[in-house]
């Protein structure tokens, strides 16, 4: 009853000694009372059955206790308290853009590239709070898989069900760049992003990256380059009549292109060569790009006095009406 409940004057609840004081006093004077007729024998009452009187004759001292328990606690000023905070954020918007080739498969990675970009870039987004993230995902083309939006849930449901083969087979940087821009270059947020992850050498598209790069530059809008795989060679599945074989495939990776990529829009540029470096750099563009939240606490009380006072008072009126009529004494 009286969980997450405080009160504005706890010291008058000392006055409920008087709840036990009364009701010791009420037995004493009972004892002590003389009646007011005396009966040299009782027997002639034995065959009176008692009324329902006679039983609940304390019922108004019972009463009376009670009311008086309730008013104590109400002079005492019962609150409860709701707490909370209200967040001001200065917002970035991010756009994330997969690279989902062919090569993506490589299992140099566990299950594989893609898997692993699709989980940390999932872990990536659960972290964010007030950002808007949109996601691009390209091949030998580029389109939109989910515009800038808060709601991550419908984000990360549009992730998992990127697959590859969507688009026909290639890398397109230039294009991915283009359309991460268009995504971001009406917004009016702090920070603008883009977090381009690809695992390939820039062999198709119309746009030259460098120049989309120029473009992301015009806009205020920050590069991350990510080449994702190991060095050397990589394990290739490769679909057979006997089933899956796995071929040994070079890694190529631009990195002299990715490296100008982000430098020319004050970004950076990553290697990932295994799944814990690749989560590391996440982490680390996610320390490097948080959002500015102001945090204001806000504590409010709510006043309880009302119901304990307004019982306190009916049941202080019924028993007086009911001390004066029904259970009245006669001298």
């Amino acid at each position: 009853m009286f969980s997450n409940v405080s009160f504005a004057y706890p010291w008058v609840l000392y006055l409920l000694i008087i709840v036990p004081l009364m009701l010791i006093w009420y037995l004493f004077k009972g004892k002590k009372r003389q009646p007011a007729i005396t009966f040299s024998s009782f027997r002639m009452f034995k065959e009176i059955p008692g009324n329902w009187r006679e039983k609940f004759r304390h019922l108004p001292i019972f009463l009376r206790l009670l009311s008086i328990c309730f008013l104590i606690i109400a002079l005492a000023r019962p609150q409860s308290f709701s707490s909370g905070e209200s967040i001001y954020s200065e917002g970035i918007d991010i756009a994330m853009v997969l690279d989902i080739s062919s090569s993506m498969l490589a299992e140099d990675f566990r299950p594989n590239r893609l898997e692993a970009a699709k989980k940390v870039i999932d872990d990536f987004v659960s972290g964010r709070i007030s950002d808007r993230i949109g996601l691009v995902i390209f091949a030998r083309e580029a389109f939109t898989q989910c515009p800038l939006t808060i709601d991550y849930s419908v984000l990360r449901n549009l992730l998992r069900e990127i697959k590859s083969g969507m688009i026909i087979d290639g890398t397109a940087i230039g294009n991915a760049i283009a359309n991460g821009v268009n995504r971001l270059k009406d917004s009016d947020a702090k920070s603008k992003i883009i977090i381009l992850l690809t695992d390939g050498i820039n062999n198709s598209g119309e746009v030259d990256p460098v120049s989309a790069a120029e473009i992301a530059k015009t806009f205020g809008i920050r590069i991350y380059t990510i080449g994702v795989g190991s060095r050397g060679e990589a394990p290739y599945p490769i679909s057979t009549a006997l089933g899956i074989r796995y071929q040994m495939v070079p890694v190529e990776i631009d990195e002299a292109l990715l490296k100008e990529i982000s430098g020319l829009t004050a970004g950076q540029y990553f290697r990932a060569t295994n799944n814990q470096a690749l989560k590391e750099i996440y982490d680390k563009i996610d320390k490097l790009e948080k959002t500015k939240i102001e945090v204001t606490s806000y504590r409010s009380a709510k006043e309880l006095f009302y119901p304990w006072a307004a019982l306190g008072l009916l049941l202080l009126l019924v028993e007086f009406g009911a001390s004066k009529t029904i259970f009245r004494r006669l001298p």
